[in-house]
């Protein structure tokens, strides 16, 4: 594990912002940290990245509790922008670069190969004010990754994005993991979660809800519903209930067993296929929110 995260808790004035929060995020994989506005996920990444302090609970960083040196090791996309507006944009990436230990030369060589990469080189000598927010977006990505990090925290990177800088920021995101980083990927979209993260945990209300693999985690959510193909005519049954059909193809949702439910639909048709519904880490989130 790079990060395990054990009872933390966390309190300002009279709200209790973490609760015994307890959380393990794998080496080189990509972390989904989820929940709703004000449940909490702001709060650990904050003493993550010790711009505040738990007030009580350890975090172990590679092995290691988590102390200053261990800044050095961390990239931080934050969700509203962390850039110098009148400064300019060249100036700004090679400031923050210096700041996280790297040597001028060093610094230079990195951002130009990210300048390049981005394709924002003509943007170096403007300030951050005269930049679009998806512009603003990239420079931010960019500061936050230029050191090569161990650990690299980004908080609805997507603000901003097109649909193509999108992508490309997925790419980017998946070849840092497979290059040796760790992301902690903090967002509402769920369609991303899906297409990117490895491990989940879920924060509601100052706990942790819901924790572990992804798929594993999906897995566990079943719907009790199936996609089936057939030949033949589709009949009501007490075995089950239709929840959609369209021609030769169906949804339908278990009453009885799984056994029965396969050999009354065999009795009346030629049945073809026969798929599970693995719950979506939409409908995953949405259940867990109004559970707790």
């Amino acid at each position: 594990m790079l990060i395990e995260v054990s009872n933390l808790n966390k309190s300002y004035a009279n709200h209790q912002a973490l609760k015994n929060v307890s959380i393990n995020i794998p080496k080189q994989s990509i972390f989904g940290l989820l929940g709703p506005n004000g449940a909490g996920k702001t709060s650990l990444i904050r003493i993550l990245t010790q711009i505040t302090q738990a007030d009580s609970g350890t975090i172990i960083f590679d092995g290691e509790k988590l102390q200053e040196k261990h800044i050095y090791q961390i990239g931080y996309l934050p969700e509203e922008r962390g850039l110098y507006k009148k400064m300019l944009i060249g100036e700004q990436l090679l400031y923050f670069a210096e700041l996280k230990g790297l040597s001028k030369a060093d610094a230079k060589k990195r951002v130009k190969y990210w300048v390049d990469k981005f394709e924002i080189k003509d943007w170096l000598n403007k300030k951050v004010e005269e930049l679009s927010k998806g512009m603003q977006q990239k420079v931010q990505f960019i500061a936050s990754i230029l050191h090569h990090p161990k650990l690299i925290i980004l908080d609805e990177p997507f603000s901003g994005f097109d649909p193509q800088n999108a992508q490309i920021l997925v790419e980017e995101i998946l070849k840092l993991r497979d290059e040796g980083s760790t992301i902690i990927f903090s967002t509402h979209r769920m369609d991303t979660v899906e297409k990117l993260c490895d491990d989940i945990a879920m924060i509601n209300k100052s706990e942790v809800v819901l924790s572990g693999n992804k798929t594993a985690i999906k897995q566990s959510f079943s719907l009790d519903e199936y996609s089936i193909q057939f030949n033949g005519n589709l009949e009501t049954s007490s075995n089950y209930e239709i929840i959609s059909q369209h021609q030769n193809e169906a949804i339908i949702k278990i009453i009885g067993s799984k056994q029965n439910t396969i050999h009354a639909l065999n009795t009346q048709l030629e049945l073809i296929s026969f798929m599970p519904q693995i719950a979506s880490m939409e409908d995953i989130f949405i259940k867990m929110v109004n559970k707790n």
